[in-house]
């Protein structure tokens, strides 16, 4: 048999690459005479470059620092594909756990822009731009002024950066903005939240960057005078990715806005590893009523369905029935609790993997 190892990070306990390892291992243990080709996938969040990285041989890995989301210098990277497409993962440059401590309203995403820029210097021709994991709610703010874009106050002086000051913002000046690429720029997501309202940017994702009521409401008031000022869309799904750094970049430079686990799906080959497979395996850490709503797991699942590839799924908790016929194994089930699963995640994936060797491998009814 072929099959096909496509999962997702298990966020928390173990990335894609790792986990596909695992569950590899483990059907080797049972199948070893089966070939098996190992496709780490990602949403558009962290992990992203590396997906990316693995289903392009030639891909190039440009390295820099740059201002982090605390306005402390950080290490980051940017990744070239062989086409010349710059993909860019926001979660390396003003991500959350870049953070010396929690700052909701200081926090900023320079450090996308910075890398944006160096990017488009070195003659990128299209831009990709992974929006998961951002520890800011600018709108995208510090990202365009490091793009050359300026954001004033009515006296026209440039705000501070973060998304506390956007409250104060009267005008934008885009003039000395730098042109995107001639292929044009992708922002990928991993949510379909809009920019504002209950589900908006601020509302939804402020209290995991650390914001109180008091500072949703300012937040909130910043991205609506953003959203007065620029225009555009900002009722599209995917514009709240990013603490609204998708509508930032929708609105300012033109880019689209995207689910990140198809077109991720898309970039790494899926559709034609499926058409040569007998099977494929897929996974996340949970798997719920949202999985089969552009998560990775029901993206796979689908396009498996598509190709009437017989299909297993691994998560650390599943809350969800999975489609009709998908063979499925809980982790936290697996290993006896969550927190066992979570503590040793290659032993019980590799289990994992085992157990749908057998179950997989056998004539289908």
């Amino acid at each position: 048999m072929r099959a096909v190892v496509a999962p997702d990070s298990f966020k928390g306990s173990i990335g894609a690459r790792e986990a596909a390892a695992a569950l590899a291992g483990g059907w080797r243990d049972a199948r070893p005479g089966d070939d098996l080709v190992c496709l780490p996938l990602a949403d558009g969040g962290e992990g992203t470059l590396q997906v990316l990285a693995a289903a392009d041989s030639a891909a190039r890995w440009h390295q820099l620092r740059v201002t982090g989301p605390d306005g402390r210098a950080v290490a980051s990277c940017w990744l070239e594909l062989r086409d010349g497409t710059a993909c860019i993962e926001l979660a390396l440059a003003s991500g959350l756990p870049l953070m010396a401590a929690l700052d909701p309203l200081g926090a900023q995403t320079a450090g996308t822009g910075e890398l944006i820029a160096d990017a488009v210097e070195a003659g990128a021709r299209r831009i990709v731009i992974a929006l998961g994991g951002s520890a800011s709610t600018d709108g995208g703010t510090g990202a365009l002024t490091a793009l050359g874009a300026r954001f004033l106050d009515r006296a026209g002086r440039q705000l501070p950066p973060g998304g506390g000051a956007l409250q104060d913002l009267a005008s934008a000046d885009l003039t000395g903005l730098r042109p995107p690429p001639p292929g044009g720029v992708i922002c990928l997501t991993d949510v379909r939240a809009p920019l504002l309202g209950r589900g908006g940017a601020a509302a939804v994702f402020g209290p995991q960057k650390g914001a109180g009521a008091t500072q949703i409401a300012i937040l909130e008031a910043g991205l609506a005078r953003l959203a007065l000022v620029l225009g555009g869309e900002p009722g599209a799904q995917g514009s709240g990715a990013a603490g609204g750094t998708g509508y930032g970049f929708a609105a300012a430079w033109g880019a689209g806005i995207t689910p990140g686990a198809a077109e991720l799906c898309r970039l790494a080959g899926l559709d034609e590893q499926l058409r040569r497979a007998d099977v494929v395996l897929t996974g996340e850490g949970r798997y719920d009523a949202t999985s089969a709503d552009g998560k990775t797991t029901g993206t796979v699942l689908a396009a498996a369905a598509r190709a009437g590839v017989r299909a297993g799924l691994v998560a650390g908790a599943i809350a969800a029935d999975p489609p009709r016929g998908v063979a499925a194994v809980a982790l936290d089930r697996l290993a006896g609790g969550s927190a066992a699963a979570m503590s040793s995640p290659e032993r019980w994936l590799r289990e994992a993997g085992r157990i749908l060797a057998v179950e997989l491998g056998m004539p289908a009814p």
